[in-house]
């Protein structure tokens, strides 16, 4: 196991590990073992949990137990417990494990962490670098918050301390319920700054649940892949609001595809519940069972339809379907426009490693005063669909985004595809004399 994970953005998982003089325990036992011919030590590591039933089951989070050859539970007396691991759920963090004991262990219950309020206070248990049952006391700073660890991010930001070792450990309410679960700190320098987030309640009950009764978690699924909406986007739909979930790709076979979803769709609610944005999306069809058939509003063009599909059950690797339109061989680059594109020939292809099932045109390059710099579009993307159309030629790409400087919003639209996956990119275009603006 390693130390709590940080990314560019300073977010530390808040697991504690014991580390040799600064150097991190995988690169001290390569130095032992390639110098001093010693073997690989064990990496320990410690994590925080909570009893939710007298028979034993702990709640915790999954990285504090991933990759574990064993787990022990060292209860509030100091006794020490083999823990068996009864289930993890990466996509959320959690993991339930269970100890034995000779009597019914004291535990503690679930809060309802959807009437928790900004501003609420709150209490933190858990075991910081080791030092175990620390409390620290705060406010819940925000709710839904989104920090891109995971595809139902959905965290309670508290400002109670939280460091390596918290992790796992319950968030309380004032009246002794549990309202969340411990997960991350963002953090410059591994210890607290008063930005922590939890897992709330509400959407780790049903994990729990599931993982008790069959070691894993069965989620609803609709086999499309979404993405949120830009305003240049969502105007190019005809939208008055950049809220819904865009349906770039739609899985061959799917319960999307059957109930009759197309690429472009854009979902505005599932249930009556409306869909802001992508995560909203996600949530809402991974809790809904497996079977039922939900009532989903689509925009399609410049109107509202209602589809019926039959949620399916969450693959392992969904399969992503695509649009195969003409390939052409001809090239071109064009100085009003800012962009340089050529077909996608079979050595493109297999240089850059484009699936076999994607056609279009290859972006080589972009000049620095292109509006295209500002659509986040790449060299090396396929240009695959422009305001809804396929695109079968670098000429015709041009002349379609050429048009789009006649219109009155100069919109653009575009389907592109990027090591293998599918978005829509919107952006609005100025004409520019030979390329640049002499304001």
């Amino acid at each position: 196991m390693t130390i709590g994970e940080e990314n560019s953005a300073g977010l530390r998982r808040s697991k504690h590990q014991s580390a040799g003089r600064g150097l991190p325990p995988a690169a001290l036992d390569e130095l032992l073992r390639r110098f001093f011919g010693m073997p690989e030590m064990p990496i320990r590591a410690t994590g925080s949990g909570f009893i939710i039933d007298p028979a034993g089951y702990i709640v915790t989070e999954d990285h504090v137990v991933e990759n574990a050859e064993e787990v022990t539970v060292t209860v509030q007396e100091g006794k020490r417990h083999t823990a068996r691991i009864i289930g993890r759920d990466p996509k959320t963090d959690l993991a339930l494990l269970k100890i034995d004991a000779d009597h019914p262990l004291p535990y503690v219950g679930w809060g309802d962490s959807d009437t928790a309020r900004v501003g609420d206070w709150v209490v933190a248990i858990g075991n910081p670098f080791g030092l175990d049952a620390t409390v620290s006391s705060g406010i819940i700073s925000g709710r839904g918050r989104d920090i891109h660890l995971g595809p139902y991010d959905d965290f309670l930001q508290i400002d109670a301390a939280i460091n390596l070792g918290n992790s796992g450990g319950p968030t309380f309410d004032l009246n002794g319920r549990v309202i969340g679960i411990n997960t991350a700190i963002y953090s410059p320098n591994t210890g607290s700054v008063g930005i922590g987030f939890a897992v709330p309640a509400n959407l780790a009950q049903p994990v729990i649940a599931q993982l008790k009764a069959r070691g894993k978690v069965e989620r609803g699924w609709l086999g499309v892949r979404v993405q949120d909406l830009t305003p240049e986007i969502a105007q190019s739909f005809g939208l008055p609001e950049a809220e819904g979930g865009l349906v770039a790709d739609v899985t061959a076979d799917g319960p999307a595809e059957r109930a009759g979803f197309v690429q472009g769709d854009v979902i505005l609610s599932v249930n009556g519940q409306i869909v802001g944005k992508k995560r909203n999306l996600l949530l809402a069809l991974a809790a809904m069972p497996i079977g039922q058939k939900a009532e989903v509003r689509v925009w399609r063009q410049n109107a509202e339809i209602v589809l019926w599909p039959v949620i399916g059950e969450m693959p392992g690797s969904p399969q992503i379907a695509a649009i195969v339109p003409r390939e052409s061989r001809t090239q071109s680059k064009d100085f009003i426009i800012g962009l340089s594109l050529a077909p996608l020939t079979e050595a493109r292809r297999e240089l850059l490693e484009i699936p076999r099932n994607i056609r279009g045109v290859i972006v080589l390059s972009i000049d620095d005063d292109s509006a295209f710099l500002r659509s986040g579009i790449r060299p090396g993307d396929v240009i695959e669909g422009i305001n809804q159309q396929p695109v079968n030629s670098p000429e015709e790409a041009i002349a379609r985004l050429k048009r789009a400087l006649t219109t009155e919003q100069k919109n653009v639209l575009m389907l592109i595809n990027r090591h293998g996956t599918n978005r829509y990119l919107g952006t609005s275009l100025e004409y520019k004399p030979n390329g640049r603006d002499d304001s």
